[in-house]
């Protein structure tokens, strides 16, 4: 028999060494080595056990989708079957917009991607039917509160959803769907398998309590406590969903591997095997992953790998505003979040195009505060960003941001002493972007800029004043792409003076939005002019 190797494994990069060192030579992260064994024998066919386990599936009448899959898993044997890419644009592959899984939670649909029409139109978001998505943030940011609320949602829209809990207990999960599930007493009926001692545990679904009626969500929505891979796929073969989540896949282990859960082995081998369960049955698999106190993804970078797209779900515990972000997607842009604001009954979405507060208090002028229409993919956001100066020691100032590029402020201040003549030396500058948004577009650089002028001078903008444009190193405002979007955004959220670059087109701007009542319009070609309009 093969011989079990000693490897010791990177949880940064998933590099393997021979020996334990200090510091991992692939990615530089000290203390990241942890021993695990290898098995050339498990190489031979790592699936062979899911592969045998989906071969006894019910009849294709027997659940919504189970058609589909015996399908899938009848033509798994020419998977490996070379073609020519010819013959497959000639079968029609690509022609048609993908088929999504959607929730109706518009941000996060926006999120996982959009379909586009064949004419560029596009169509409904959600979930590819086959996909992998790891979820990822902070504990207690509320990553199980999404999954529940979008379990719901797609329960509602007549798909069967399998939530598998690793972490909490029936009753614990029953407690959450109480509070989230639309307003509803919601209770996880236990399962009479499972009193049984050293029965796998049935998925229970979840239903109303009293009086009421199961509804139709809680008829497809079932729930499934349990650590253990085999039983999980043993439910899912019995089950039958469209969409499976995992809560978290930290806590899933395999018997067969002699590590904890948890493991960089552990987490390689039941994250391969539930992708390759999503591409031969034709499930979308969905995993909640922990981060590590440096905010990346807990787990070698293989995880990240083997997923088709990763979500960051961030934002700070001490605050509402919760930020959705496509690190990777392989079905749609990576520039897409979704908002959503926490409260007692769960997420809320954010209205669209706009941030909570962003818009308060812009009726009286105040120094330092300068509103942007930032673009992050698709769409338009009004972010206010703020900026204040105060007296330093000449040679140790402070130059600290919120929400921002450090690097870029940096730039700016430069640009504002050799161009504009401010003293900013021996001034410590504060600038950050309310409501938690990080704002990466270089079209902020004209209102950070002048946020931090109007700190420097005590003046202000025009009431419900909103500044964009990108400044060069020599001093000029240059021009931005999708102005139109920004300011129709801008003017439609209520802003009254729009401060743009002068290189654009007049035609660049949208007539109907600029000839509104009220609404002035400000080009500026430098830095100097742009100064200048601090009243």
């Amino acid at each position: 028999m093969p011989k079990v190797r000693r490897l010791f494994v990177c949880r940064q990069c998933g590099a393997s060494q021979a020996r334990w060192l200090g510091k991992c030579p692939d990615c530089n992260t000290w203390d990241s080595l942890e021993e695990t064994s290898f098995d050339p024998s498990t190489e031979k066919d790592p699936h062979k056990s899911l592969t045998l386990a989906w071969q006894d599936l019910a009849d294709p009448g027997a659940s919504e989708g189970a058609g589909a899959q015996q399908t899938r898993l009848a033509d798994a044997s020419t998977a490996g079957v070379a073609k020519p890419l010819a013959d497959i644009l000639r079968d029609g592959a690509g022609a048609a917009p993908i088929e999504r899984i959607p929730t109706g939670i518009r941000e996060l649909d926006r999120t996982l991607g959009i379909s586009l029409a064949p004419d560029g139109t596009p169509l409904t978001g959600g979930l590819v039917p086959g996909s992998a998505v790891l979820v990822g943030g902070e504990p207690g940011i509320g990553k199980s509160t999404l999954l529940l609320q979008a379990a719901f949602a797609w329960a509602n829209q007549g798909t069967k959803v399998l939530y598998v809990s690793s972490e909490e207990s029936a009753e614990q999960v029953g407690v959450r769907a109480k509070r989230v599930g639309g307003g509803q007493s919601a209770i996880v009926r236990k399962s009479d398998s499972a009193k049984v001692k050293g029965a796998a545990p049935e998925p229970s679904p979840l239903s109303h309590s009293g009086t009421l009626a199961p509804s139709h969500s809680s008829s497809l929505l079932y729930l499934l406590h349990d650590t253990n891979l085999a039983r999980i796929v043993e439910q899912v073969r019995k089950v039958q969903p469209r969409i499976l989540v995992i809560d978290s896949v930290q806590m899933i282990y395999r018997a067969d591997v002699s590590a904890a859960p948890g493991s960089v082995t552990q987490l390689r081998r039941c994250c391969t095997e539930l992708v390759y369960l999503a591409k031969t049955a034709g499930i979308a698999v969905v995993l909640v992953g922990h981060v590590t106190k440096d905010g990346t993804l807990a787990g070698p970078r293989l995880l990240e790998h083997l997923v088709d797209t990763v979500l960051s779900f961030e934002g700070d515990r001490s605050h509402s505003h919760r930020v959705v972000r496509a690190i990777k997607n392989r079905f749609g842009s990576t520039l897409e979040i979704g908002l959503f604001e926490m409260g007692g009954s769960g997420l809320r979405e954010v209205a669209e195009g706009g941030v909570v507060g962003a818009l308060a208090n812009q009726d009286t002028p105040r120094p330092g505060c300068v509103l942007v229409p930032i673009m992050t993919g698709t769409r338009c956001l009004i972010v206010e960003v703020q900026a204040l100066t105060a007296t330093g020691f000449l040679g140790a100032a402070k130059r600290k941001c919120s929400g921002l590029d450090a690097n870029r402020l940096a730039m700016l201040i430069a640009v504002l002493e050799q161009h504009a003549g401010l003293r900013l030396a021996d001034r410590d500058i504060f600038a950050s972007s309310v409501g938690g948004i990080k704002v990466l577009d270089p079209a902020s650089d004209l209102a950070l800029l002048l946020a931090i002028a109007g700190a420097h001078y005590r003046k202000a903008l025009p009431p419900r004043a909103a500044a964009m444009g990108e400044v060069g190193l020599s001093g000029e405002v240059r021009p931005i792409p999708n102005l139109e979007q920004r300011v129709r955004e801008a003017v439609r959220l209520g802003c009254k003076t729009i401060v743009i670059p002068n290189a654009h087109d007049p035609r660049d701007l949208p007539a109907d939005a600029t000839k509104a009542q009220g609404v002035e319009v400000v080009r500026v070609r430098t830095v100097d002019d742009a100064i200048g309009v601090l009243g």
